[in-house]
This record gives structure tokens, sequence and C-alpha cells, in this order.
């Protein structure tokens, strides 16, 4: 018996050993370790990113970008939001910073001062409450477009509302979204940095749970409005004539063209 005890505590302390071995070789590759907390690393996602029109993309732990230096902003954020991501912890909202990982340097917060327009967040902090590390990776200004206060706080707000619905309903999503950085007439720009004002947002979202995929995207012009989400449907393929990105390149082809020239929204519960 106290041979089998000496046994027992000999593998359970190898087990222990390597389990830590194997965090610090991940630590210092600065590969993320898989936990309960880190549910939506991009280390568990497949390739959904959209084009990059830019070469300047960024991982971080919890999202990815696409920053245009032209226009002080990222052209797209995106990131994978699972039923089990939605949390409702009130954390203390953190000074926004640049980003580190901005080989050309994120604009500053201090563009957005005094300039009648809000730092609205591209992947919102509302999305990456499940930890403390994942609300504040959300406070760099790589993350922040320009917007109006009654668009952010109003139809924006539904939207991203409507999402975290979604994300509970059909358990997962992979979440595109950014400002229209392009526009027949020249855009307005705010700051000593002259960062971008977009016209209009989108956002598209991607439930690829078989055996029914689905898609949608949105293009809302950037303005207060009262009408519903489903007015401004719109089909991918449409939005990336308009955002000259190619979004989802690394779906099938034939289940990219099916899902991006759609503009059916009712698989989706409004």
């Amino acid at each position: 018996m106290r041979n089998s005890k000496k046994i027992i505590t000999a593998i359970a302390l190898v087990i222990t050993l390597t389990g830590y071995y194997l965090e610090k070789q991940a630590s210092e590759k600065n590969i993320p370790v898989i936990t309960e907390e880190n549910t939506s690393s991009r280390s568990e996602q497949f390739d959904f990113f959209p084009s990059s029109t830019t070469n300047q993309i960024i991982h971080h732990n919890y999202y990815s970008l696409s920053y245009s230096e032209e226009h002080e902003q990222a052209e797209w954020v995106a990131y994978a939001l699972h039923k089990k991501d939605i949390a409702y912890t009130n954390f203390k909202r953190p000074f926004f910073v640049s980003d580190p990982s901005v080989r050309t340097t994120s604009a500053s917060w201090k563009n957005y001062k005094r300039s009648g327009y809000d730092k609205g967040h591209l992947c919102p902090a509302g999305d990456r409450k499940f930890s403390i590390k994942a609300f504040d990776e959300t406070f760099y200004t790589s993350n922040i477009a320009p917007q109006k206060h009654k668009f952010n706080a109003g139809i924006w707000n539904r939207l991203e509302q409507k999402t975290r619905y979604w994300a509970k309903k059909y358990k997962h999503l992979y979440v595109i979204t950014g400002g229209v950085l392009y526009a027949n007439n020249p855009l307005k720009k705010i700051g000593k940095e002259r960062v971008t004002v977009p016209n209009a947002f989108y956002k598209v979202l991607l439930d690829y749970t078989k055996p029914e995929i689905k898609a949608i995207a949105f293009l809302i012009p950037h303005k207060e409005s009262k009408k519903p989400l489903s007015d401004f449907v719109i089909s991918i393929d449409e939005l990336e004539k308009i955002t000259k990105l190619d979004f989802f390149p690394n779906l099938p082809d034939d289940t990219e063209n099916k899902l991006e020239a759609s503009v059916n929204y009712k698989k989706w519960a409004f």
C-alpha cells in the first residue's frame, strides 16, 4: 500500500511539472495559453480574417486588426465571439493608450479631445468582459474610430447588443467591424494626426456552425437613426465593393460565393 501511494505521488508530480514546463515554453515563445479565461484567443480560431489593403495586420490575444496609417485607425477589427464570452462584469474603464504593436504608431486619444466625436470601439469592450485582460485590451487607440455620440449610443449600440444576443443564441460567431474609409468626396479629419471620420460603419457576422452556415452584413450611415436594423442589411458582395476588402477569402469557394451573394436575413432572429 505504501509503495502504491509513492507511485501515485510520483505520477502527480510528473504531471504538474509537465504542465508547468509547457506553460513556461508557451510564455517564452509568446504563445497564448488557452484557459477558461482565455476563451477567445486567436490560437483557437480558423483563418477567417479579411484581406488587408495596408499590409499591417496585428494579432492581439483577443482580437486582430488591419491598421491604416493613412486614416489612423483600423480598416477592420476581427474576433471570435462565443456564448461563454458574454459576461456582465463591471470592470473599471482604463485610459485609452497607443497600441504598442502598430509599427507606425497608432493615433493618440488626444485627437478626439474637444472634437465633438466619441472614441467609438470597433471591438466593443462589452464583448470582452469575461476577463480584465481582454477588457483592457479593447482600449488601444487602434481599436477606436470617431463616432457621433447619438450614433454610437444609439443604432450602433443596438447592433452591438444584437450581436451579443446572436452569440448567445447561435453559440459562436465570427465578427468583423470597421468604418468605411473610402468615399467620392474627401472625408472629414480630426486632431493633429488627422484621424479620418468614416461616413458609415459596417459589421459582418459569420455563424460557421454546420449544418446551417450563415452570414449577415450591415452597413449603417454615420448618423442617428431610429430605423430597424434589418433596414441596413447588405450583401457581403456589395460591402466588398464599398470597402475594397475581401471578406472570408479562406472559406471554401462555393460556401463563400453563396454567403456573400445573399441578403436574406430571415435565418437570423431579429
